[in-house]
């Protein structure tokens, strides 16, 4: 598995295949993006000013995206950051976003003064529980209602990882493409 930085145009059209699709679209806050367009400027609107913090992840070193990787940090603490990932269908069941991820908390937390990461995963994305569960990530609490999405109200499991807690080893690391 390889992670390089996300590009929004060149992987635009393998994630629309993720951001498209209403059954990976889910557990989002808005519905599939209708085509590749709208993915590619979504794309460039979340990676906007977070761009070392946002990865590709693809199956081989020049292969199609099968995933992002994201940290940004938009709130009240500058040392505060939030992960999130979305993988495809196809890539799942083989570790890649526990991979991944791991990587991602391990140079946020190796290059910056974050003190704490967390996730804030739709209380029944089960895949996504048990992943951040998987990582080391604790269980805080719920925000009952906290979203209105396409799907209706939806409750948030917050998981957070603080700098000092200890964290598994995923392996084998993911090979890195600058």
């Amino acid at each position: 598995m390889y992670m390089r930085p996300l590009d929004p145009i060149a992987d635009g059209q393998a994630l629309h295949a993720i951001f498209g699709d209403p059954d990976c679209c889910t557990w989002l806050a808005d519905p599939a993006f209708a085509d590749v367009e709208t993915t590619i400027a979504n794309l460039k609107s979340w990676t906007e000013g977070f761009e070392k913090w946002s990865w590709t992840v693809a199956h081989t070193a020049d292969g199609p995206a099968m995933g992002r990787i994201a940290l940004y940090n938009i709130g009240r603490d500058p040392k505060i950051w939030e992960i999130a990932c979305m993988i495809s269908p196809a890539a799942r069941g083989k570790n890649y976003a526990a991979r991944a991820l791991s990587y991602a908390v391990g140079e946020l937390f190796k290059t910056t003064d974050a003190r704490r990461v967390f996730a804030d995963v739709d209380s029944e994305n089960q895949a996504s529980l048990k992943t951040f569960e998987k990582l080391g990530f604790t269980r805080e609490g719920v925000l009952r209602g906290e979203w209105e999405t396409h799907i209706g109200i939806r409750d948030s499991v917050i998981y957070g990882l603080l700098r000092s807690d200890p964290r598994p080893d995923v392996t084998p690391a993911p090979i890195i493409i600058d």
